[in-house]
C-alpha cells in the first residue's frame, strides 16, 4: 500500500463525500449552466454559483462574481499576468516563483516588452518585505509573490507586503497554489488585488480546477474570448465579471467536486486543518533533524510553512531517494527541481534539486513514522555503501 506524501503536487485522498457525490452530479445535472432555462441547466448553473460562493466565503471576498473559475493556478496566473502588464511596465517578483510565473515574465522580458526585479529571499527562503519596497519603481505596475513556496514551504508575510504595493500604487498578484485551503487568506487584510489558485491541491477538489480573484483596482483584458451563454447579442466579451474572464462551456464536474471538498474545509475549519498539518509537518522535521544525517532546507519550525519540506541525504542523488522510498518501502515523494529552478538556484541546490516531502489532510501519524524509518534505512544503507553511494542505494 502506498504512503502518499506528494499532497504539494496534488493532495490525495480527497474527502469520501467528493467520491460519493460525483457520480450523483454526473448524472443529476448533465445541462450545461448558463446555457438554458430548463431545469438541469439551472441546477448546474446553481452549482457553478454555490462553488463561487464558498470560494468567497473561504478568502473573504465580499463578491463573489469576483471568483473567476480557470482551468488551474497556472491559468489563473498566466491570466493576471498577461492580462496586467503592457510594454514599457516594470514588475517585481521572486527567486522562489513556481514557472507558472516565471516563465511568462521570462518570456516577456526576453521580448524587450517589460523589465523584472527578482528579489533574493533569508537563508531560510523568507522574502524581507523592504526588499519588496526597495524594488518598486515610478514603472512597478505589478508584484508577485508567492505565498508559500512549493520547494521549502516557507510562507512568505503577504500581509506586510500588500499594503507596500498598495501604497505605490501597483498590483499584487498572490500565487496562493500550497497555501489555499491551507492557510488562511483574506484578501482584503493582505492587500492583494489579484489571486491565483488551483482547485486540486489543498482545496481537495479535482484536478482541472482554480481559480482567479479579481479585485475592484484591478480590470483584466480578457484571456480567453467565447461564448458565455448570457449577453450573446454583443459583439464583443462582456466587460462584466465573471463572464469578462470565463469563455466557454465550465467544468461542471469538477466544480461540482469543489463544491464539496469546499464544504469540507469549511466544516471543519481551517484552523483545525493547518494545526493538524503542522503537527505532521513538524513531527517529520523533528525526525530528520534528530538524525542528523539530511541537509533540511527552509525555515527550521514549521509555525512559518505549509506542509512541504525539502531534504537531500549527502552523497546520493535526490532522484534515487525517492526511487528507493517508492521500491522499497511503497512511499511516493517527489524529486527534481519541482518546476521552481530559482529557488533551487537560491538554495545552492540547482540543478539535481531536492526531495520533498508533502503530507496532507488525510495523512496520519503512522505513516510520517513510517516514512522517518524509511529514510532513516536508506541512510544506514548510505553509509555501508559510502564508496558508490547512489548506485548501492538503487541496487538495494
Amino acid at each position: 500500500m502506498t504512503v502518499y506524501l506528494d499532497n504539494a503536487a496534488t493532495s490525495f485522498p480527497k474527502p469520501a463525500r467528493v467520491y460519493e457525490r460525483l457520480r450523483e452530479y454526473l448524472e443529476r445535472y448533465g445541462g450545461c449552466p448558463g446555457r438554458g432555462g430548463y431545469r438541469m441547466a439551472k441546477e448546474a448553473e446553481a452549482v457553478v454559483a454555490d462553488t463561487r460562493a464558498l470560494l468567497a466565503e473561504l478568502f473573504s471576498v465580499q463578491d463573489p462574481e469576483r471568483i473567476v473559475f480557470t482551468l488551474n493556478a497556472t491559468d489563473a496566473l498566466n491570466m493576471a499576468i498577461k492580462g496586467t502588464v503592457m510594454p514599457g511596465d516594470h514588475v517585481v517578483t521572486t527567486v522562489l516563483e513556481h514557472n507558472s510565473v516565471s516563465r511568462p515574465l521570462n518570456r516577456l522580458e526576453r521580448k524587450g516588452l517589460i523589465q523584472v526585479t527578482r528579489v533574493g529571499v533569508s537563508p531560510e527562503g523568507r522574502v524581507d518585505p523592504e526588499d519588496i519596497r526597495h524594488a518598486l519603481t515610478a514603472r512597478t505596475t505589478l508584484v508577485a509573490v508567492i505565498h508559500g513556496s512549493n520547494v521549502t514551504g516557507a510562507l512568505q508575510p503577504v500581509e506586510a507586503i500588500g499594503p507596500l504595493v498598495r501604497q505605490h500604487g501597483a498590483w499584487f498578484l498572490v500565487d496562493a497554489s500550497q497555501t489555499a485551503g491551507a492557510v488562511p487568506i483574506d484578501v482584503e487584510r493582505a492587500g492583494i488585488d489579484l489571486l491565483a489558485f488551483p482547485g486540486h491541491k489543498a482545496l481537495l477538489g479535482l484536478p482541472g480546477t482554480g481559480g482567479l480573484y479579481v479585485g475592484p483596482r484591478v480590470r483584466l483584458a480578457p484571456w480567453r474570448e467565447g461564448g458565455t451563454g448570457v449577453l450573446s447579442e454583443l459583439p464583443l466579451q462582456p466587460e462584466m465579471l465573471p463572464y469578462a474572464l470565463e469563455a466557454g462551456s465550465p467544468n461542471t464536474l469538477g466544480l461540482a467536486g469543489l463544491r464539496e471538498s469546499l464544504q469540507f474545509i469549511l466544516q471543519y475549519g481551517m484552523s483545525w486543518i493547518r494545526t493538524h498539518e503542522l503537527a505532521l509537518t513538524q513531527r517529520l522535521l523533528d525526525g530528520v533533524n534528530t538524525d542528523g544525517r539530511f541537509k533540511v532546507y527552509g525555515p527550521a519550525d514549521s509555525a512559518h510553512r505549509v506542509a512541504v519540506i525539502s531534504l537531500n541525504l549527502p552523497g546520493c542523488p535526490p532522484e534515487a531517494v525517492a526511487e528507493r522510498l517508492d521500491r522499497a518501502a511503497g512511499i511516493a515523494v517527489r524529486a527534481g527541481l519541482h518546476c521552481a529552478p530559482g529557488a533551487h538556484q537560491a538554495l545552492g541546490t540547482f540543478p539535481r534539486g531536492t526531495v520533498r516531502i508533502s503530507p496532507g489532510y488525510f495523512t496520519t501519524e503512522e505513516e510520517i513514522d513510517a516514512c522517518l524509518r524509511a529514510l532513516q534505512d536508506l541512510a544506514d544503507d548510505q553509509w555501508h555503501s559510502h564508496d558508490q553511494p547512489h548506485e548501492a542505494l538503487l541496487r538495494a
